[in-house]
């Protein structure tokens, strides 16, 4: 079993950028087990170019810790609470087999309040609470989404894509965003970090 030690993003901390549509060009991809479409955006952030893709996601169990952080201290509150994650699990026979460190967010209302942040991993079932840690899971429905492929500390970068295709597109969130923290891997340029927010 192996720890995902993923640094969790402080992008939710800022406000929505001002759109500019010379950076984002739209490209309609088929999908062979559909007979629709998917629209794909494409934005260059900082130089690299990020695609917000909009999928239909589906809800995954969690066993979580959760942490009212505020703005700019996420960096600092996620290893304390995943600390207490990692033990449970180990002791429940079956409730982990290869889920990945999955952090949710629960947008604030007012911009600046603090962010309750479930700090999780995904598991195979729901489970009684004990402790801090307690069954949850991430929402459903349609969702923008974008793979950062980098270092984490850029992870900013997908987020701020998804902000602009929201901008861009008269979307709103619907108040939850979530990271899914793909295996380290030996040149962090090649970790993959999945970044969802749910749409309105």
């Amino acid at each position: 079993m192996m720890r995902v030690l993923a640094r969790a993003s402080e992008g939710l901390d800022k406000i929505v950028p001002e759109f500019c549509p010379s950076i984002c060009h739209a490209v309609f991809v088929s999908m062979p087990e559909s007979d629709g479409k998917r629209l794909r955006f494409r934005f260059t952030i900082g130089g690299v170019p990020v695609t917000v893709a909009i999928q239909t996601v589906h809800s995954r169990k969690l066993a979580a810790v959760r942490r009212e952080v505020a703005p700019g201290a996420v960096g600092s509150e996620w290893g304390p609470a995943i600390d207490k994650v990692w033990p449970f699990i180990r002791s429940q026979n079956g409730l982990w087999t290869s889920g990945h460190n999955i952090f949710l967010y629960h947008h604030p209302r007012r911009p600046g309040a603090p962010i309750l942040c479930d700090f999780g991993v995904e598991v195979t079932r729901t489970f009684e609470t004990t402790g801090e840690v307690y069954a949850t899971e991430t929402p459903e429905g349609e969702a923008a989404v974008a793979v950062h492929c980098g270092p984490y500390n850029r992870i900013n970068e997908a987020h701020d894509a998804i902000r602009k295709w929201m901008a861009a597109n008269r979307r709103e969130s619907a108040g939850h965003s979530w990271e899914i923290y793909g295996d380290p891997t030996p040149d962090p340029a090649d970790t993959e970090t999945t970044v969802v927010y749910l749409l309105k």
